[in-house]
């Protein structure tokens, strides 16, 4: 049996269907009313045309022509009245018949036949309650929201539920949701360059101020993050800065690997700000990094020494053939430092020092490696 409300709800729309049916026939009424007004304004034209006959107001000749057009009026009047009255009942009282009797009954057959009345309701309560299905994603967004509702400091939910607001399209969400990911997991440049992107989407491909500084912070905590280099750039050139935008594409181009699937955008930024791809830094010459020295500092006497022994004097080969090389002279200090040969050490620093005099900035680095080592 259906419920009270349901049934008062199909009734209604039942009543609804059936007016519409039913109105355009009681236009019938008004049809009529108005065919007995224009009779008794021909009735009156026909007595004031005998009053203005008898004053002399108008010739014989002209009140019969007056009367023979009125005459001619009434009649057509009155064929239209009797038209109407001859079409109308029993038709109209058909026309009422199928619109109470059929039209429900044609509805219900459609419903029958084109409907799921067996299928039970699904309220919202019982979709939240049911297992999921991976395929209904409001019930899923709801779900999440609802236990971050109950443990608003769970970071993890908030960077599940990030990307799939952006994906709705709800902006603002998804902003709120990378930051209150940050807030609780803490800033990593993943998050920010996250972050900085919901706000440009949002934005509508403006990058703000917000924006900006959530990628310059993606940037201090990964120099090589293409998401926040790119935007960046962005920034750059939608603040008239051309030339630092042209700069920072060129040096995206000259560091992606040739199969960066971002390539192709950057060139595109590139040309358009009239840049050119900047000259790529050279390969980091050979010789023991840190970690080497360190795993070695690891292995046994003899296996240490031939290791670091090796590497050491590649590294030396090419500095002496290629002195140029801060980087590589400040490595090779690191490397003796580790082993314990100070005396070595400061001969690589001392090297270093007399190959860059006269550049301040060399120069700052070899004092500050000198400083880090213990170098006096």
């Amino acid at each position: 049996m259906l419920p009270a409300p349901l049934f008062a709800a199909f009734a209604l729309m039942t009543a609804l269907a059936v007016m519409a049916v039913l109105w355009p026939l009681s236009r019938r009424r008004d049809l009529r009313v108005a065919r007995d007004a224009d009779l008794a304004v021909y009735r009156d034209q026909m007595s004031e045309l005998d009053r203005d006959a008898g004053s002399g107001r108008l010739s014989p000749e002209q009140a019969e022509a007056a009367r023979v057009e009125v005459a001619r009026r009434m009649i057509a009047a009155a064929d239209a009245g009797a038209e109407i009255s001859s079409t109308s009942a029993g038709r109209r009282k058909a026309a009422a018949v199928i619109a109470l009797a059929f039209i429900p009954l044609i509805g219900a057959g459609l419903y029958l036949k084109l409907g799921a009345p067996d299928v039970p309701d699904m309220p919202l309560s019982s979709r939240l309650s049911a297992p999921p299905d991976g395929t209904d994603v409001a019930i899923l967004v709801r779900r999440v929201e609802d236990h971050l509702s109950a443990n608003p400091n769970d970071g993890r939910g908030y960077e599940l539920l990030a990307p799939v607001y952006l994906k709705l399209g709800r902006m603002d969400d998804a902003v709120r949701a990378y930051a209150q990911a940050i807030r609780f997991l803490g800033p990593t440049a993943e998050r920010q360059a996250a972050l900085g992107e919901a706000l440009v989407v949002r934005d509508e491909g403006m990058v703000g101020q917000d924006a900006t500084r959530a990628f310059q912070a993606a940037a201090a905590l990964d120099p090589s993050s293409p998401k926040a280099r790119y935007f960046l750039g962005l920034a750059a050139e939608q603040d008239g800065r051309r030339q630092d935008a042209a700069a920072i594409f060129g040096q995206m181009a000259a560091d992606a690997p040739p199969n960066a699937p971002w390539l192709p955008m950057v060139r595109a930024a590139l040309a358009r700000t009239g840049g050119t791809p900047a000259t790529a830094a050279p390969a980091q010459a050979p010789g023991p990094s840190a970690a080497d020295v360190a795993a070695a500092s690891q292995m046994s006497g003899s296996d240490r020494s031939a290791m670091i022994q090796g590497m050491v004097d590649r590294l030396q080969e090419r500095l002496n053939t290629e002195p140029k090389d801060l980087d590589g002279w400040l490595r090779l200090a690191r490397a003796w430092r580790v082993l314990g040969e100070e005396a070595k050490m400061r001969a690589a620093l001392n090297a270093a020092r007399t190959v860059f005099a006269g550049d301040a900035d060399a120069t700052a680095r070899i004092d500050a490696a000198q400083k880090e080592l213990g170098g006096g």
